[in-house]
């Protein structure tokens, strides 16, 4: 099974993007996961193209239309297609390293990116669309968004890293925030590197390093902790 993502965008030419590039592109290349991207003007329903118009009850801005959202949807999912239908927009779900693992090991994922004010609320519910946010932050669009998703998910397909440890070993794979790193050279503007790194006993660096973990974490993402929560909970975003 090959991971396939679909792409609905105003913006085709965004996409591969920064996904065509690095692991994420040559694995693009040798066939380890696919992408198609769906101009959604194309579904349009008058020779205009239009694919918004105002908000019902007033407003600034535009709102993309269901029923040319509906058309586009319908012709790159069919309902036997089993892929999650994502809707990239700030009033999502906070996406989660665990959400990204769960997609990275299904079929794919079709990914519905916003623009203007957002969609017409009546397409969710219509197409099972699933709402996600990266981050308490509002885009110009869902293509960045989109962008960010795949990278997290593709990464994490079978064969893209070198290692299929690099995956389990860092940030939110266990609940905790990575450990900081060192490398070369062992003095660096005076700074060593911690002793307990060059030691030789993988007990003790295993320990340091969980430490280190829980520390940055209880400093930085107290929420991540069970049984506590960070002074701002809401949920995270990003695209209009």
């Amino acid at each position: 099974m090959t991971f396939r993502a679909t792409i609905l965008t105003l913006y085709p030419e965004m996409f591969p993007g920064p996904l065509g590039h690095a692991l994420a592109g040559k694995g693009l290349a040798a066939g380890l996961w696919a992408l198609e991207t769906a101009q959604i003007r194309d579904f349009a329903l008058d020779r205009h193209r239009s694919v918004d118009d105002t908000p019902a009850g007033g407003g600034p801005g535009m709102v993309m239309r269901a029923d040319v959202l509906a058309r586009a949807i319908d012709a790159v999912s069919p309902p036997e297609d089993a892929r999650p239908r994502l809707l990239m927009t700030p009033r999502g779900r906070p996406l989660t390293q665990a959400r990204v693992a769960a997609l990275a090991a299904g079929p794919g994922a079709v990914i519905l990116c916003g623009r203007f004010e957002g969609v017409d609320e009546r397409i969710i519910a219509a197409r099972n669309l699933e709402e996600v946010c990266v981050g308490d932050v509002v885009l110009s669009g869902g293509e960045s968004a989109a962008l960010l998703l795949l990278d997290a998910c593709v990464r994490l397909i079978p064969g893209i890293m070198g290692k299929s440890e690099s995956g389990t070993d860092e940030s939110f794979s266990d609940g905790l925030l990575e450990y900081p790193q060192y490398t070369r050279p062992q003095l660096f503007e005076g700074a060593g590197i911690p002793e307990v790194l060059t030691s030789g006993d993988h007990a003790r660096i295993r320990a340091w390093r969980r430490a280190q973990a829980e520390a940055a974490t209880l400093e930085r993402r107290p929420d991540l902790l069970p049984g506590r929560k960070g002074e701002d909970d809401a949920p995270m975003n990003e695209s209009a």
